[in-house]
């Protein structure tokens, strides 16, 4: 059995619950999502202790969802679960975090050290005795795990995977059995903030690749910049929009990278995702001789089916652990060193102009005469006339991923999407959070679109956010089933089918107040045009449910290409 420490001996005795409660308000984290369940009732009562929220989550699916999306505002985020049952049930969203470099801590109560020492025949395990298989479970989807079964070692423990959750930007695991709850530790290690500070690059080396890079950047005719998902993970926006803004070359973003850059720049050119691309953009970026790709994620949907046709020779990678340059590559040196030295040597450059992206909507959609139906082709530019400075836009996997690549966004705008891990019903959860985050930051608008089939997964998550005075501008793009897998296989079949919910109707099924929260069905380009012109319906006063009601078969141009790819991918043999 492990030695308690002595409170005699500590200068300012804590418990370890509220320890790991303090230690997670230090570094940004406000509410914290989860479920209750006998391993981690005791802990609960320390969140509000350490000025946290409570969330409640209707299930641990949709707490980790929502996780994810606060992590993706805030910067971290924290959930709690209980042993077995509870954890399991959030390893999906927990995997999707790990998958796409969210910042999650997930605490897990677990029963006594005693019960599992002894190998007791308690509930919520598989009956042989075995504690550590959830902890197994959860290993290769976490960068951190810290048991918390020796009070001697927990608080070192706890700073330690937050530390890697922040810098690594991935989910960590903690196991509080409880019997270690009330157990005491240091609180003096509270004076000192936990360092989050990124590891320095070797200077000689990363000035080396500095001059690696300014070689080429030098040489190159028309080079571009194009930025993806872990620019903005791993923190080096502020790189990122210094080096747009001082070179003055074409900027693009990747699906995954929407909202990594102002959009409103004379210089920003759209989404490059290959054969998904509009024409002027893939042109532009293929027809390159250099170009920086900034934490680039090359997966199949943020690629169009891998139909990127950019060579590694005309490439320099940044990433958060190595630099590429062409086919060398240098291990161990992060790209916020180099980005920050390339950018204050690189001196003038071979600029040549790129394409202007704009939300104009194609003329053969701008006919507006009563009967037209919603296209995507004319609902997604002319969505993107609505949107304002600073909103949190969340879009399902499916034709509003897709769609939103032809949308340009104001200035601040926050994108949040699932285009790698990619499980239907993530954004319903990541909106609840993400909507909290935004809350607690002051920012006005948080916007979902999601699809039909995919909002019956999770739309439980609807209810949190009325009993938390929520205020999100829900889209329920309404178009009978899947649309996506449709496009990859099945357009008729019946798997691909769905029964139609009366979906604004769920607002007053959760309960929410009629004063405070309002629902509208769009039908035509027409309703959607005034919708968009409500100025108390654009406000957002309170949360707000819109049935958006599509063709069946309609879908954007890149879903349509991508589906393609993957249905032919999907066949090899």
């Amino acid at each position: 059995m492990a030695t308690d420490i002595r409170t005699s001996e500590l200068k300012k005795p804590i418990d370890v619950a509220e320890y790991l409660f303090r230690r997670l308000h230090e570094v940004g984290v406000r509410a914290v999502h989860g479920l209750p369940g006998d391993y981690n009732l005791v802990a609960l009562d320390y969140i509000p202790k350490a000025g946290l929220i409570w969330v409640g989550n209707c299930n641990e699916l949709n707490a980790g969802y929502a996780a994810d999306g606060y992590a993706r505002v805030k910067g971290i985020a924290a959930m709690v679960t209980t042993f077995g049952v509870g954890e399991l049930s959030a390893v999906n969203a927990i995997a999707g975090a790990y998958s796409e470099y969210s910042a999650v801590v997930h605490i897990v109560g677990t029963p006594s050290t005693i019960s599992q020492k002894a190998g007791m025949l308690l509930h919520h395990t598989l009956g042989n005795g075995n504690f550590d298989v959830f902890a197994n479970m959860n290993r290769d989807i976490s960068v951190a795990m810290a048991k918390l079964d020796d009070p001697n070692e927990a608080a070192t423990l706890i700073d330690h995977a937050i530390r890697e959750c922040w810098v690594q930007s991935r989910p960590v695991y903690i196991t509080l059995p409880t019997d270690i709850v009330q157990k005491k530790v240091e609180g003096s290690r509270l004076d000192s903030p936990i360092d989050l500070s990124y590891p320095s690059n070797d200077p000689e080396k990363e000035d080396y690749v500095v001059d690696v890079v300014l070689k080429y950047l030098h040489e190159a005719k028309n080079p571009v910049i194009l930025v993806d998902a872990c620019a903005i993970r791993h923190r080096v926006l502020d790189e990122v929009h210094e080096l747009v803004k001082q070179s003055g070359l074409p900027v693009f973003v990747t699906p995954m990278g929407k909202g990594a850059v102002n959009e409103t720049l004379s210089t920003f050119g759209g989404v490059y995702a290959g054969n998904g691309s509009n024409p002027g953009v893939r042109e532009r970026v293929e027809s390159s001789d250099l170009i920086l790709s900034i934490g680039a994620i090359k997966s199949d949907f943020n690629t169009s089916g891998f139909s990127y046709r950019v060579s590694q020779l005309s490439t320099i990678d940044f990433h958060s652990s190595f630099v590429r340059v062409r086919y060398s590559e240098y291990p161990g040196v992060r790209m916020q060193g180099v980005l920050r030295k390339v950018i204050a040597k690189m001196g003038k450059l071979n600029v040549k102009p790129g394409p202007i992206a704009s939300n104009e909507i194609p003329k053969e959609d701008r006919d507006m005469s009563d009967d037209q139906i919603i296209s995507h082709a004319w609902f997604w530019p002319r969505m993107g006339q609505w949107l304002q400075k600073d909103d949190i836009v969340i879009t399902e996997t499916g034709t509003a991923n897709f769609g939103i690549w032809e949308t340009r966004f104001p200035e601040g705008v926050t994108a949040l999407s699932q285009v790698l891990w990619g499980s239907i019903g993530w954004s319903v959860g990541a909106c609840q959070g993400a909507a909290m985050a935004a809350k607690e930051l002051g920012i006005k608008r948080t916007i979902l679109f999601v699809g039909d089939g995919s909002f019956q997964l999770t739309a439980q998550e609807v209810s949190t956010m009325i009993r938390r005075g929520l205020n999100p501008i829900i889209f329920v793009i309404c178009n009978k089933g899947y649309t996506i897998e449709r496009f990859i296989h099945g357009m008729d079949a019946e798997y691909n089918d769905i029964q139609e919910w009366k979906n604004k109707d769920l607002l007053d099924v959760f309960g929410a107040d009629p004063k405070k929260s309002k629902t509208y069905q769009v039908k035509t380009k027409q309703e959607v045009h005034d919708l968009f012109n409500d100025t108390h319906f654009s406000s957002a006063p309170y949360i707000q449910f819109v049935e958006l009601y599509m063709d069946r078969e309609d879908a954007p141009i890149a879903l349509r290409l991508t589906a393609e790819s993957s249905a032919k991918n999907n066949a090899k043999e």
